[in-house]
């Protein structure tokens, strides 16, 4: 089979999205398909059996907003021209500008090759549905419906002129909506996300498939010849409200006076001191907190090893690749209950603890239980790794995700 798929940003360390596409790609040629990637910047890490097709982007979140991209001159053209000013209004039209750049770039291809079928991650742009008007058949992965996001981040804002910003900012998610109900099939990587898209974005549930993710347990394995940290926590995600992490900062407050509770954030510091560092000043936690950057997957596997516990303070995942990534390196969890985080981490008491999301007592009474207990950490960490490998890897989410081609074709 040959496939062409899309993703709009795919470089594997900004975000589940540039993992996702790394690892399928990689799987559905192990698998013997012919793998063609349109790719806007940045650019994934791919394995040297796909084809990679660089497609124009300026790029404008990788420089100063307001700032012009290298070589300005490219911005006259009218796409480019649109996508700068929408930047420059606080909107976010790169899943409309990719797209469209996507379409183009396949109508050209197509008159040399041909492909079985297209594969969106995410985009969900205007363009794919005038690759349906070339005849193909058009799949989208949807991790979670963003309009989840968006609303946790509103509910959140602390002001009327913060909530207008946000909602110009999410106002892509209109065109996700008109966009989804039009696509043949629908792929997402969880039960909860299923109800979630079906709902938000009035999908028949007969055309939305469930494949979960893998992880790649070659790689994310304990590295036996690091050495735990004492009370040491270790979370990975960034600091948007629906990631939860002012839960866990407050929890860490809670605990300041009876443990010496260090915790690491796999993830960029704050440069404007403003959210999380404004409260990790209030709580007094600067001496127990630290930032590691952005750091290589094989990086991130000796952070998991130094950790004793990992924590995942999420509001809401449509799948949740810390906490499987964590569970496939023995590494015992503290979970929320938010989104699908119970489809990946099974029982509560088995390879973690569950707790009810926006709750800073629950966190600090797991991390106080779990850090008094190394038997229950030995032996939860176990149980993840042994539910990883058995429940989420790359080749049955990539055999999964074929049978979903072929029922269209």
């Amino acid at each position: 089979m040959k496939i062409c798929l899309l993703s709009y940003r795919g470089e594997p360390y900004c975000g589940g999205q540039g993992v996702y596409i790394h690892n399928l790609s990689r799987e559905l040629c192990n698998l013997g398909h012919e793998v063609h990637l349109l790719s806007g910047n940045p650019h994934p890490r791919l394995v040297d059996a796909v084809t990679l097709d660089k497609l124009e982007s300026l790029d404008l979140y990788g420089v100063n907003r307001g700032r012009l991209p290298p070589r300005p001159l490219r911005i006259l053209t009218p796409l480019n021209l649109y996508e700068f000013c929408a930047v420059l209004l606080g909107t976010f039209p790169e899943p409309f500008t990719f797209s469209i750049r996507a379409y183009l770039r396949l109508r050209q291809l197509l008159a040399g090759q041909r492909f079985d079928v297209v594969h969106d991650n995410q985009c969900l742009g205007y363009g794919l549905v005038l690759m349906k008007g070339l005849g193909l058949p058009v799949v989208a992965t949807i991790h979670h419906p963003v309009s989840v996001d968006r609303d946790i981040e509103i509910g959140q804002a602390g002001s009327r002129w913060w909530r207008f910003r946000m909602r110009r900012w999410y106002s892509f998610v209109a065109m996700q909506h008109r966009v989804g109900r039009r696509i043949d099939r629908i792929v997402t990587v969880s039960k909860r996300s299923a109800d979630d898209i079906a709902r938000d974005f009035s999908i028949p549930k007969d055309r939305i498939r469930v494949v979960y993710n893998g992880v790649d347990t070659d790689l994310f394995t304990p590295d036996d010849s690091v050495r735990k940290e004492a009370n040491s926590l270790i979370t990975v995600g960034g600091a948007g409200q629906i990631k939860g992490l002012c839960y866990l900062l407050k929890a860490l407050h809670l605990l300041r006076e009876e443990l010496d509770v260090k915790l690491t954030i796999v993830g960029k510091p704050p440069t404007d001191g403003h959210f999380p560092a404004n409260l990790i000043r209030e709580y007094g936690l600067q001496d127990r907190v630290r930032f590691t950057g952005r750091v290589s997957a094989e990086a991130l596997v000796g952070h998991y090893s130094a950790a004793e516990v990992a924590v995942v303070p999420s509001l809401y995942e449509g799948f949740g690749f810390p906490a499987a990534e964590a569970m496939s390196c023995k590494l015992p969890l503290i979970s929320t209950t938010g989104g699908a985080l119970p489809e990946v981490t099974g029982k509560d008491g088995e390879a973690g603890m569950l707790v009810p999301p926006r709750n800073a007592d629950a966190l600090a009474a797991a991390i106080r239980r779990m850090l008094a207990d190394e038997a229950l950490r030995r032996k939860m960490g176990e149980a993840g790794r042994q539910r990883v490998v058995r429940k989420f890897t790359w080749r049955e989410a990539a055999k999964k995700t074929v049978e979903v081609y072929q029922e269209l074709m």
